[in-house]
């Protein structure tokens, strides 16, 4: 009868560990519920002021951190089971090699080392358990300085764009796949005008800076300009939208969409005919923006270009090239006549019209992909974002380098900068939106589970710093958009 080699009966007597130790996970996994169900009948006799709901959630959180500590000594349990076996594998190669029984000095020292190792891998693995709880409660407390407000559903495809007005009265702009253009009442959510001038995806939408004037951009090659007049309603009790799952991370399929008449967008008044129509692109206008003043307008298109017009003539005053692939996105600044592009060929370029007789051109190259937006900040920096999952902040007077890089586990969107508070909202394809400094510290997550945020990608998001209900809006390929209420002063002293 053959004899069982060291090695293997180590391996074997692991694998019954496994087992013996899976059928306990089992165990403990089907005793949860009913766990979970005696520790609420004992909060339940217990002489308590606290709300119901309150108590209620405080019970989950506590449940998720028994859970976190449950796996860590599972981990701790497998980790020590694997250097037993480690061990155990060394004293038989040892005797293999060596032909001859190991000191016990020798085995002593190479378990010492294997231990040192697993030690060390032992610490990472607590390390990074530890931090999954860290992040766990600082989305929890994000929800409470985070909160959505109002949700905007009428249109009939993806939203690819969003903007708030400049002047009052105060409305929410939306661009969508639809071909159309919506405009919202930030407190009721009720839509106010529908835009239906273009033929083509609407991709961006941007308010003229002293006038009820908007700019849209389309894939019919054209940018319209088209005016718009509209009365508030009166606002009404919003629906407590604050209440969410204890669960997160929830996938969603087509049917938990929105319906594309959800609160209504064929009883609003149509506008169909612009004031103006740019035409100078051969192919789709990405995007668009008014210059500081409003006399100028510059759009960014997939024929490698971006378009300098006079908005009263209508005429091109400048045709921007240089770029190599599509552009993907315009920004102007807020107080000079500087424009920024980005492209698909990985740069993101700055052109300057403050000098009427040139405009001069800086080449930004620090992405690896796509560079999906680039924006402006007060003073003299820009943001960019991008599909390498990173987002960077430059100073115009150095090129060279970033002065900080924000690294993201999905691509970016069209991002935007609270510029009072020098916050970065980053919209990803991963259907999350999170908040940044300006130095590269997150702030927080917008919450984002299966009663509350977005179900799709998550194209743009859109601040508004003066509005006492909704300062940051975001909208994705799940048809809607979403006003959320960010607790600034709550967010900046928690960081």
């Amino acid at each position: 009868m053959p004899i069982e080699s060291g090695s293997c009966a180590a391996a074997r007597q692991a694998k019954q560990k496994r087992k013996s130790h899976s059928l306990s996970i089992r165990r403990t996994n089907s005793s949860e519920q009913e766990r979970a169900g005696l520790q609420r009948d004992m909060l339940e006799g217990q002489d308590s002021k606290l709300p119901s709901s309150v108590r209620n959630t405080l019970l989950e959180l506590f449940g998720q951190i028994e859970r976190e500590f449950e796996n860590l000594y599972i981990e701790n349990l497998e980790l020590r089971r694997e250097i037993e076996t480690l061990n155990e594998r060394l004293a038989a190669e040892g005797q293999t090699i060596d032909g001859a029984e190991l000191s016990k000095g020798q085995l002593k020292t190479k378990a010492s080392h294997s231990t040192s190792q697993l030690s060390q891998k032992l610490k990472t693995t607590y390390k990074a358990s530890t931090s999954k709880i860290v992040s766990s409660f600082k989305t929890t407390t994000s929800r409470a300085i985070c909160q959505l407000v109002k949700e905007y559903i009428g249109h009939r495809d993806g939203i690819w764009d969003v903007s708030v007005a400049k002047t009052q009265p105060v409305v929410l702009g939306t661009a969508s796949a639809d071909h159309t253009a919506l405009l919202w009442s930030i407190e009721t959510g009720k839509c106010l005008v529908k835009y239906a001038g273009h033929v083509g995806s609407v991709n961006s939408i941007k308010f003229h800076p002293t006038e009820q004037v908007a700019l849209t951009a389309s894939g019919d090659q054209t940018a319209h300009i088209w005016r718009y007049i509209v009365q508030l309603p009166t606002p009404q009790p919003t629906a407590d939208c604050n209440q969410v799952s204890g669960e997160d991370e929830i996938e969603f399929s087509d049917k938990d969409e929105p319906d594309g008449d959800g609160d209504g967008s064929s009883d609003c008044p149509t506008i169909r005919v612009p004031l103006t129509s740019l035409k100078s692109h051969q192919g789709v206008v990405i995007a668009a923006d008014w210059l500081v003043g409003g006399k100028q307008a510059v759009t960014a298109s997939w024929d490698r270009t971006a378009n300098l017009y006079d908005v009263e003539t209508s005429e091109l005053v400048h045709s921007l090239t240089g770029h190599d692939q599509e552009l993907t996105h315009c920004c102007t600044h807020p107080t000079q006549r500087l424009v920024v592009t980005s492209s698909r060929d990985t740069t993101f370029r700055l052109w300057d019209f403050r000098d009427p007789s040139i405009h001069s051109v800086n080449v930004f190259q620090g992405h690896t992909d796509t560079v999906t937006s680039a924006v402006f900040t007060v003073g003299d920096n820009v943001v960019s974002g991008s599909d390498d999952r990173t987002v960077k902040v430059w100073d115009l007077k150095n090129m060279r380098s970033p002065i900080a890089t924000i690294r993201t586990d999905s691509a970016v969107n069209r991002i935007n900068v609270c510029v009072g508070q020098r916050i970065i909202a980053l919209p990803h394809d991963n259907r999350q939106v999170r908040l940044f400094d300006m130095s590269g510290v997150r702030l927080a997550r917008l919450p984002r589970s299966n009663r509350q945020g977005h179900r799709r990608m998550v194209c743009c998001s859109a601040w508004s710093e003066d509005h006492p209900i909704c300062n940051l809006f975001t909208c994705g390929f799940d048809r809607q958009a979403i006003g959320w209420n960010i607790n600034i002063p709550a967010l900046l002293q928690e960081k």
